[in-house]
């Protein structure tokens, strides 16, 4: 018995080694791609654009990490998931220097590297996180690792404004790319002992056709994807232009734009951990995702109706609950991924269910920035886009009846 006590200690302090190592990379990644939308009322100046920019600098990184993510998993078993980790950081690293140099060009190619290192942090987090996760505890898990994106998009709220004010945004950006690179050089401390597993021959070429085969063959798979496309367009259009909403439309400063943006995404990171806890308790992870798609229809709409004469705390209610819904479905969507894997897949088939989330980041920015110039108000716009969680839900609603069906 003092045996299996002693395994067990083990291997949740293992695990917990691995949930603070692939969190904090998860969190630098975002930060690395919020850092310029954060910015963006100050930064765009300096490019000679309009704030609303930042959804095509969006979608660009995205373009990057939904190319990447067909070969992540491939990566992750060549590499170990801890080399790709830090091959991740690095990217963000040298991609945070090409948003601060203030050249349009560089501007683009920096986007590029940090959507390839983004695009790599989940296989990478699937794969530690599945070898050490019990079944029935694997959505709170997934979960906990995802309020790493909203802890970094609090960070982004909380850091780069007040930097921006004591040094200009490019020296806001230096100080977020320092941090990409001192994790990186952390993470070599553990990569000899977690990435036993890796295999240094595996084809890229292959495995990619493969796993594209796999994940269409596979129509739970295929519903889910479709799924996090349309609720990833939400949160990137939610998460890209809330501080310019805040600025533009309804006449807040950066600081408490920024703060109020913070919020948001800490009842993100809150609603990753209790959609999380709340799918386990029922052991539906499904019907969580439908409820979190209901309520984000309900907030798009609201955003319509909302004004200058709101006041602070009503504009701060509404967000925080879109960001409850909007930003909380991460995790309990790469559980059901993982339920829906073969154990030898998880990797693999995160990668490509990723492709499906980033490709829909890079539309929904894009479409939101387009609909922006037609409407010429960030409130009407968020209207716009409540097509997206409405069609994610009636794809899980559609696998929902499926599985109850056995097919």
């Amino acid at each position: 018995r003092r045996e299996k006590i002693q395994s067990s200690t083990s291997t949740w302090r293992a695990l917990s080694l691995i949930l603070i190592l692939i969190s904090s990379v998860q969190a630098l990644a975002t930060l690395s791609v919020l850092s310029l939308a954060t910015l963006a009322p100050v930064a765009s100046k300096s490019f000679g654009l309009g704030a609303h920019f930042v959804g095509y600098q969006v979608s660009t990184i995205y373009v990057s990490a939904a190319g990447i993510s067909l070969i992540s998993g491939t990566l992750v078993r060549r590499w170990g998931a801890v080399g790709v980790s830090q091959c991740a950081l690095i990217l963000c690293f040298v991609g945070i220097l090409g948003l601060s140099a203030g050249n349009l060009a560089i501007l683009i190619l920096g986007s590029l590297f940090i959507g390839a290192g983004y695009g790599l942090t989940n296989p990478a987090a699937s794969h530690l996180l599945f070898r050490l996760t019990p079944p029935r505890h694997r959505n709170l898990f997934f979960s906990l690792k995802q309020t790493s994106v909203p802890l970094g998009g609090i960070l982004a709220g909380l850091m780069l404004p007040p930097l921006t004010e004591l040094g200009g945004w490019r020296f806001a950006l230096l100080a977020s790319a320092c941090l990409a690179c001192a994790v990186a050089l952390i993470l070599n401390l553990y990569r000899k002992q977690l990435d036993f597993d890796r295999e240094p021959k595996k084809a890229l070429k292959k495995n990619v056709k493969y796993d594209l085969k796999m994940i269409y063959q596979r129509k739970s798979l295929l519903r889910l994807s479709i799924m996090a496309f349309c609720y990833s367009a939400t949160q990137l259009s939610l998460m890209s232009f809330a501080v310019s909403m805040l600025v533009e439309d309804l006449t807040k400063t950066l600081v408490i734009a920024g703060t109020v943006a913070s919020l948001m995404q800490g009842f993100g990171a809150v609603g990753r951990i209790a959609w999380g806890i709340v799918a386990d308790r029922l052991a539906s992870g499904l019907s969580v995702l439908i409820a979190i798609g209901c309520l984000s229809i309900a907030s798009s709409l609201v955003m319509t109706q909302m004004g200058k004469e709101w006041p602070l705390l009503a504009v701060l209610f509404l967000l925080c609950i879109f960001g409850l819904c909007s930003i909380g479905w991460n995790g309990v969507f790469l559980a059901e991924v993982a339920r829906m894997s073969k154990p030898e897949e998880v990797s693999s088939m995160t990668g490509m269910a990723l492709f499906f989330t980033f490709s829909g980041v890079v539309v929904g920015p894009t479409l939101f920035s387009l609909a922006y110039n037609v409407l010429g108000s960030y409130t009407s716009t968020f209207g716009v886009i409540a097509v997206f969680p409405a069609v994610g839900t009636l794809s899980l609603l559609g696998l929902r009846k499926r599985e109850s069906l056995g097919a």
